[in-house]
């Protein structure tokens, strides 16, 4: 269902994030805002917005809400492979691929813009810092990847759900969706076992020792860090793969 919004703020969580991936250009910005405003659509909790073996024609990008990356097999069984938060690209570059690897399924309602395939590529032809901030964009979810399949692979439980609650709140951190040691975090427990590989008991359990230690506070869908570097410690966590803070 299209939406009639034309609200600029609509749009400010994904410029924010491709600002601090690639400072845009006051050219970019504008076209870039106007082909966000022009395209938005929204999804409720539960929807599909791609299935595995879906071909899409274009890019999307959220807005507000939270959606998730999963796979399911056959006896279904799901695993997670990351979430998709505001002001992130959904599924940039895949219109290339025949069909679509896996499903992106809203966790929350969902505001997002669509830009078709023509439009999209005449963005990136007419604005190099756009053209190098989807790069970025698609280069760090790569990175995200690799230290998601560290966690399943090499850490521990304690470490896998503090590495993925420092993860969130530094990817909400730079598009101004953190409040002071807050940020929302919509997502039930299932969903938070089928991120971690965990069992809904261990992880259970695991949330229940952070927040013993004094490290957290989770109710109301709302994640408190009270001490992020106590946390970050605990998880041998470092946001530099998230390329989210220039350097100058």
């Amino acid at each position: 269902m299209r939406i009639q919004y034309t609200e600029g703020s609509l749009a400010q969580a994904v410029i924010r994030r491709f600002n601090a991936l690639r400072p845009l250009s006051e050219e970019a910005t504008a076209t870039f805002e106007q082909a966000i405003l022009e395209g938005l659509l929204r999804a409720g909790p539960g929807e599909d917005l791609a299935a595995e073996g879906d071909r899409v024609d274009g890019v999307r990008l959220v807005l507000s809400g939270w959606l998730f990356r999963h796979k399911t097999l056959e006896d279904g069984r799901r695993q997670i492979v990351n979430f998709v938060l505001p002001g992130e690209a959904c599924d940039a570059y895949v219109y290339l691929l025949s069909t679509m690897d896996h499903s992106i399924t809203t966790a929350t309602p969902v505001v997002y813009a669509e830009i078709k395939k023509a439009r999209f590529e005449k963005l990136l032809t007419s604005e190099r810092t756009l053209a190098e901030a989807f790069m970025c964009e698609t280069l760090v979810n790569d990175a995200i990847q690799r230290e998601w399949a560290t966690n399943l692979g090499r850490r521990v439980a304690l470490e896998r759900v503090a590495h993925l609650f420092c993860e969130i709140y530094e990817r909400l951190r730079p598009v101004g969706l953190v409040d002071g040691n807050s940020c929302s975090f919509p997502v039930t427990q299932m969903d938070l076992a089928d991120a971690t590989g965990l069992s809904v008991v261990h992880l259970n359990r695991t949330i229940q020792e952070l927040r013993a230690s004094g490290l957290i506070s989770l109710r109301e869908r709302t994640l408190t860090i009270n001490d992020l570097d106590a946390l970050k410690n605990v998880a041998f966590y470092s946001p530099s793969y998230l390329q989210l803070y220039r350097r100058d």
